[in-house]
């Protein structure tokens, strides 16, 4: 005998899950969490991009403040990636040659003239490899505030020839 309360014909059968509605409001909110997220890790890479080049042109600086004070002369100037030979026993070719946290590579500059007619007795340069992108100008401002002023005209660290990042150690 059926049951009183309800035809057969009338029951329904409720079977769990999601609806589309439901599912489309879920994607919809990772999308938003996502395009909030993204810009977010963007600045987060590009300030440890910023703090471990400025370790590594201080810790160059310093290895070559040390072999100036002890031969009373800065060495010699060398191609791009390659250690200046005085710097050999200091400074090792796989340090100094790899391609830097910004691209393009270390270069020692002894009296180089750089644009804007400046021309330090010793700076570490960047320069721009073929297959790197063009430097950052938000990456290069932070890598300023982070070693000098915040000014990439003026101070420490500029700007100089093809727009490449220079740090003066002797103006």
């Amino acid at each position: 005998m059926p049951s009183p309360e309800r035809p057969i014909a009338a029951r329904t059968r409720h079977t769990a899950g999601f609806t589309l509605v439901e599912i489309m409001v879920v994607v919809v909110m990772i999308s938003l969490l996502a395009a909030l997220a993204v810009p977010t890790m963007q600045r987060i890479q590009r300030k440890a991009r910023s703090a471990a080049i400025a370790n590594d042109f201080r810790v160059f600086a310093s290895a070559f403040q040390s072999y100036a004070h002890t031969n009373g002369s800065w060495p010699a100037e060398a191609a791009a990636g390659v250690v200046p030979p005085e710097m050999a026993d200091i400074l090792t070719a796989g340090a100094w040659g790899k391609v830097t946290p910004i691209g393009g590579t270390y270069n020692w500059d002894n009296t180089q003239l750089h644009q804007g007619g400046f021309r330090p007795k010793a700076a570490i340069s960047v320069v721009r490899l073929p297959d790197t992108p063009v430097f950052d100008a938000d990456q290069l401002r932070d890598i300023d505030t982070a070693l000098d002023d915040g000014n990439l005209a003026t101070g420490t660290f500029r700007l100089g020839s093809g727009n490449g990042p220079v740090f003066v150690i002797e103006e």
